[in-house]
């Protein structure tokens, strides 16, 4: 690197309008949800869960996104791998232990889904149910109530690129399209549909789509967070303004297999795995941040063993919580609350 693209990239997070602080957080959180995700893969490997869907390789494109939001008023609806971005909009590592080792005070279902099936009353974290895409709709809901009753929240939704295949993504968008909602879709394009790599799968880029529906879309490099922050909250911005949706394709890579049922070596080799490595958004937002004069290797090491002691914490307090009884099966399954009129 010459002394003027360092000192460009040194100024990049304070341009837009972020904190040294804010950049440190940023990766604390990218290498939380990566030491997670790894911590899970062990589990699951030791016989202690029984099932973990990783999303290594996609924690960048999460936190520059979750920055750009409004962590006090935004709805979110994120789909399956989007272990970074709930973290970063303030669940905390012992919550996802709790789903993962389905414990009742799990406060995504009390136990009953698979992890990565989020929510959080708290947070604005709407639950998402199994089949794919169907946050979509849901998201564009919540952003037709947002404009009915003239309140400020922006809707935010997250997909994979074989999601962005399905009808529930196209009717969603063509709805928020048409009625100029404040919405933004963030399609995390990781090259793979679970076995079906993107050339198979997609003629064309998955931004150009935004196009047809009437209104811009964007492809942006999902493994610099600062990249994916700055174009999030131009989207946030507009959706405020009542200029409508904004579709974000967040290009990057699937560094593990689709889920722990998955043997990812059978339609991909291990050499097209490794050149992704080289590009992979956490260690390269390290580097930023010591060549920005802000971080060094000690600071890491430190942070490196405050994760691992949070994690050992909440890896404990997740395994040794109580099951849901098997009186409360019904529990978190149906409305307890129905409202003015009962039944």
């Amino acid at each position: 690197m010459t002394q003027s693209e360092s000192a460009v990239q040194q100024t990049k997070h304070a341009a837009l309008g972020l904190t040294d602080d804010q950049a440190i957080e940023m990766y604390t959180l990218m290498t939380t949800a990566r030491r997670y995700d790894e911590r899970c893969l062990l589990l699951q490997r030791a016989g202690k869960i029984k099932f973990h869907v990783s999303g290594i390789g996609q924690e960048a494109a999460q936190v520059g996104a979750a920055f750009a939001l409004d962590r006090n008023q935004d709805y979110y609806l994120p789909y399956y791998r989007d272990y970074a971005f709930v973290l970063a909009v303030g669940m905390t590592l012992r919550e996802l232990m709790l789903s993962l080792f389905s414990k009742a005070a799990d406060p995504n279902s009390g136990g009953r889904q698979m992890p990565g099936h989020f929510g959080s009353k708290r947070l604005r974290i709407v639950t998402g149910s199994s089949p794919v895409t169907t946050q979509v709709p849901h998201a564009v809901g919540f952003a037709l109530a947002a404009k009915m009753k003239k309140q400020d929240f922006v809707s935010f939704v997250t997909f994979g690129d074989g999601s962005s295949n399905q009808g529930d993504f196209h009717e969603g968008a063509n709805f928020a399209g048409v009625h100029k909602l404040p919405v933004i879709f963030m399609c995390e394009n990781n090259q793979y549909a679970i076995s079906v790599p993107i050339h198979k799968q997609i003629g064309g880029k998955i931004a150009d789509r935004a196009l047809g529906y009437g209104f811009p879309g964007y492809s942006v490099d999902g493994n610099d967070p600062l990249e994916v922050y700055r174009v999030v909250k131009e989207a946030r911005e507009r959706a405020a303004n009542g200029e409508g949706p904004t579709l974000v394709e967040a290009v990057m890579y699937r560094l593990s297999p689709h889920s722990t049922s998955d043997e990812d070596l059978a339609y991909r080799t291990k050499e097209e795995v490794d050149s992704h490595r080289d590009k992979d958004g956490l260690p390269k937002f390290k580097q930023y941040l010591i060549d920005s004069g802000i971080w060094d290797e000690e600071r890491d090491a430190a942070l490196m063993q405050q994760i691992k002691a949070a994690l050992d914490d909440a890896t404990s307090y997740g395994d040794q919580s109580a099951f849901p009884e098997p009186e409360d099966i019904l529990k978190h399954v149906y409305a307890e609350d129905h409202g003015e009129g009962g039944r």
